[in-house]
């Protein structure tokens, strides 16, 4: 197992395929990249998604940009779900394009999604995200019918926005039997526009504070930052995401991550710190070698100061 400098045991690893997408939402972060190439191919992803499983993360999410645009994603799914050390491969898509695809990810190996939906508002999703809710809205019937389950649906709460909305987005997340993910607006230098941040950002905690009152039970998510997860009548669970100034976060974070151009990310929240594993593979590195990179990365991480 991968145990960092802070003593914090890593067992996820997000690999982003692909910066390209399909919308443009206003609050992306871009994985905390601010200018990444888009080249490796499906042989270099299955092989860091390999070394990353050996080493003890198991758990791999796959991440973009939009994932779904890479035309060999299913046999990507299939070869990172067919490695024997892992136990999970999961995805976060904007679900514009997984109505199409939904059947194929799961007989492929795929096990759950996290759809990113800002609204159910077409009008207020538009604006955020440039794009058609319903053909998200279609995606997660799809998911769901195919057993991508549990789906997670985010939403970014944006103060003028779409913070009105999110009674309704409970509503349907109930209906669904989904878990909502609120996730606050956090500001990542030089990716994040500041003034964006400061117009747009809303606190968490008066939405907490209506859920601590009206949830049946209220769990601590070990696995994940230690993040709430509130449990209300009728099963909705809703789960509160903190970045910036949440020490939980730092102290409790199992992730490591692959930028889509082949780099090992220690931390979301810096871009400087990054270690170089394709330029390794293809000189035709061998796997103690990859590893070194991976364990490189893992001796950077240091909990994030704001």
């Amino acid at each position: 197992m991968l145990t960092d400098p802070s003593g914090r045991t890593l067992t996820r690893l997000r690999l982003s395929l692909t910066e390209r997408c399909n919308l443009r939402c206003i609050y992306c972060d871009k994985e905390g990249l601010s200018a990444p190439d888009d080249h490796m191919s499906l042989e270099e992803i299955v092989r860091l998604a390999e070394v990353g499983s050996r080493l003890g993360m198991s758990k791999i999410k796959l991440t973009g940009g939009e994932p779904l645009l890479r035309p060999d994603i299913v046999e990507i799914v299939r070869r990172i779900a067919s490695l024997p050390p892992v136990s999970e491969v999961s995805m976060v898509t904007n679900g514009t394009l997984l109505a199409k695809t939904a059947d194929a990810l799961a007989k492929a190996g795929l096990r759950r999604v996290n759809v990113s939906l800002a609204s159910l508002d077409p009008e207020v999703y538009k604006r955020i995200c440039g794009g058609d809710v319903q053909r998200v809205l279609e995606g997660i019937r799809k998911a769901k019918a195919a057993g991508l389950t549990p789906i997670k649906i985010n939403t970014v709460v944006l103060k003028g926005l779409n913070e009105d909305g999110i009674p309704a987005l409970m509503d349907f997340c109930t209906s669904m039997g989904t878990v909502l993910q609120l996730i606050e607006l956090h500001y990542v230098e030089g990716i994040v526009d500041e003034a964006f941040f400061r117009r747009h950002y809303v606190s968490l905690g008066p939405i907490e504070k209506e859920l601590s009152a009206s949830a049946v039970e209220v769990v601590r998510r070990m696995d994940m930052q230690f993040r709430p997860k509130y449990v209300l009548k009728g099963g909705l669970e809703v789960e509160l995401v903190r970045f910036t100034g949440n020490c939980d976060f730092c102290v409790h974070c199992t992730r490591l991550r692959v930028t889509s151009d082949g780099k090992v990310k220690p931390c979301l929240m810096r871009d400087d710190n990054l270690v170089d594993a394709l330029t390794a593979l293809r000189n035709g590195a061998e796997d103690e070698e990859l590893e070194k990179r991976f364990l490189m990365a893992v001796a950077l991480r240091e909990p994030y100061q704001v």
